[in-house]
C-alpha cells in the first residue's frame, strides 16, 4: 500500500511540473478482439500476438498467427507483415498487409465469440460444411459464373458420408469447384492441390515463360543495343533496335524477385533498383515509346505494381476501388469502394505513349497493373489477349480435417464500376499470344503490332 501511495505522490508532482505532458491522451489499446468488415475473420491481439480465427455459420477455426515485430505491427511465418492502426474512439481500427492494397476495417469485440472456443468436429461431414459455407460466405462470382451454389450442395452433399476418405472428399470439393473456371479457387491436401484456369488458356508456369523468353531473346531482342535482365530474371528491360526509339520491359511477375527475402520491404527495394537503372533521366527523355510485356505474368503483389504505375505518370490518379463481401446472408451487400491511388514517383519517370501486351497467361497482380494503366493519363494502349481475370487477394480458408481451400472474396472496379473477374481486361487490338503457330513459325505478332502502333505515334 505504502508503494501505490508513493507512486501517486510522485505522479502529482510531476502533474504539478509538467502539465503539459501529462496532457496528452493515451494511445488508444491495440490489444483485444477484432472483427474484421468482411472476410469472416476475427483478429485477437494480445501483448506480442496476433492470432486469426476463421469464422463460418457452421462455425469458427483458428487460422494463422503472427508476432509482433513492432508496434503495431506484426510478422507471419510466411514473411507476410500486417499493420494494425486503432482510431481515437479505441472501438475501430484497421488492419493492411505489405504488399496488398486497400485496408480492412476492424471493429472492436467484448470478447472472443463462443464459437471460437469450441473445437469442430474434424468428421467428413463438417469439413463438407465448413469448405461450402465459406464460399457461400465470401465468393462474390457465382451469379456472373452462372452456377448455383446452393444447387450444388443438394448435389454433393448426400454422397459424403462419415468412412468418406480424404482423397474423396479432395476429388469432390475438386468438382464442385471445377465449373467456376476460377485459378484462385483452388483445394489442396498436403501436396495435393487442384485449380482451373479459364478454358483456352494456360497457367503462366515455367515452361511457357522459357518457352517465351526464347522467342523474345532470339526475335524480339535480338539486335537490341542494350539489354539486361534484373530480380533473378523477372524483369527485363531493351532498348530496341531502329529507329523509333522504344524500350521494352517485360515483368513476369511482381514478386519473387530476391532469393534470401521474401519481405515487401526487399522486393520493393528490387524493384527500385531495376527501375532506377532503366527509367534514367536521359532515356525517360529519350523514348518516344514504350512496350509493357505481361504476357506470361503470375502475379504477386498489387502494391509493386501501383508503384510501378508511379514511374509512368506526372499526375496523380485512381488506379481502381477496392471492395469486399461483406454480408453472408445477402450475396449483393459490399463495403464502400476503397480507392487505391497512384502517385507520381519523385524519380524519373517515362510518361510517354505505352503499350502493354497482355494475354490468357496474365494472372492476378498482372491484371490489377494493366487495370492500373488504364485510367494512366497518356496514352495507353494494350495489345494481345485479354488477361485471365483474377484480381482478389486469395482467402486461406483452413478446413476441420486438416484440408485447406482457396478463394477470392474482392472486387476491382474500374472508373465505371464494372469488374473484370472471370472475363479478364480485353486488349484494344486484338493478336494471338505464344498460340502453338507462332512458336512453331517463329512470330510475335502482338510485339510487332506493339512496335508499329508506337511509332505510328
Amino acid at each position: 500500500m505504502r508503494t501505490v501511495v508513493a507512486a501517486g505522490a510522485v505522479a502529482l508532482a510531476l502533474a504539478l511540473t509538467a502539465p503539459t505532458a501529462l496532457a496528452q491522451p493515451a494511445a488508444p489499446r491495440t490489444d483485444g478482439v477484432w472483427r474484421t468488415d468482411g472476410y469472416g475473420t476475427v483478429v485477437v491481439l494480445d501483448g506480442d500476438t496476433l492470432q486469426e480465427y476463421q469464422t463460418t455459420a457452421v462455425g469458427c477455426l483458428k487460422g494463422d498467427a503472427a508476432r509482433r515485430t513492432a508496434p503495431g505491427r506484426y510478422t507471419g511465418a510466411d514473411g507476410d507483415v500486417i499493420t494494425v492502426r486503432v482510431a481515437g474512439d479505441g472501438h475501430h481500427a484497421s488492419l493492411s498487409v505489405d504488399g496488398s492494397v486497400g485496408h480492412r476495417a476492424l471493429r472492436r469485440l467484448p470478447l472472443l465469440p463462443g464459437a471460437c472456443t469450441r473445437p469442430l468436429p474434424q468428421d467428413p461431414v463438417t469439413t463438407f460444411d465448413v469448405f461450402w459455407q465459406s464460399f457461400e460466405d465470401n465468393y462474390p462470382f457465382f451469379a456472373a459464373k452462372g452456377v448455383d451454389w446452393h444447387a450444388v450442395r443438394q448435389q454433393y452433399r448426400p454422397h459424403v458420408r462419415p468412412d468418406t476418405t480424404r482423397e474423396q472428399l479432395f476429388d469432390l470439393f475438386s468438382s464442385m469447384v471445377r465449373p467456376l473456371h476460377d485459378a484462385h479457387v483452388a483445394v489442396r491436401d498436403g501436396e495435393r492441390a487442384y485449380a482451373e484456369v479459364r478454358p483456352g488458356t494456360e497457367a503462366p508456369g515455367a515452361g511457357l515463360d522459357a518457352r517465351a523468353r526464347e522467342l523474345i531473346t532470339t526475335r524480339d531482342l535480338r539486335d537490341a543495343p542494350y539489354r539486361r535482365e534484373f530480380a533473378q530474371g523477372r524483369i527485363t528491360y531493351a532498348d530496341l533496335a531502329g529507329p523509333g526509339r522504344l524500350g521494352y520491359l517485360r515483368v513476369s511477375g511482381f514478386g519473387g524477385y530476391t532469393g534470401d527475402d521474401p519481405s515487401y520491404t526487399a522486393q520493393l527495394r528490387e524493384l527500385d533498383a531495376a527501375l532506377d537503372t532503366v527509367f534514367t533521366v536521359d532515356r525517360a527523355h529519350r523514348l518516344r515509346g514504350l512496350i509493357i510485356d505481361l504476357r506470361v505474368n503470375g502475379g504477386g503483389s498489387d502494391a509493386l505494381g501501383v508503384h510501378l504505375a508511379g514511374r509512368l505518370t506526372d499526375t496523380p490518379y485512381t488506379a481502381y476501388a477496392k471492395r469486399v463481401r461483406n454480408d453472408p446472408h445477402d450475396p449483393a451487400r459490399r463495403t464502400a469502394p476503397e480507392p487505391v491511388p497512384v502517385l507520381p514517383s519523385p524519380a524519373p519517370r517515362f510518361t510517354g505513349p505505352v503499350a502493354v501486351l497482355t494475354g490468357g497467361s496474365t494472372f492476378s497482380a498482372g491484371e490489377t497493373f494493366t487495370q492500373a494503366l488504364m485510367a494512366r493519363p497518356g496514352r495507353t494502349l494494350r495489345i494481345g489477349q485479354a488477361t485471365q481475370g483474377l484480381f482478389s487477394d486469395v482467402m486461406h480458408r483452413y478446413l476441420p480435417n486438416g484440408m485447406n481451400a482457396w478463394l477470392p472474396n474482392e472486387e476491382f472496379l474500374d472508373a465505371a464500376g464494372r469488374t473484370y473477374d472471370g472475363t479478364g481486361i480485353p486488349p484494344h487490338l486484338v493478336e494471338p499470344v505464344f498460340t502453338a503457330q507462332e512458336f512453331a513459325e517463329g512470330r510475335d505478332s502482338a510485339f510487332d503490332r506493339a512496335v508499329n502502333a508506337l511509332c505510328r505515334r
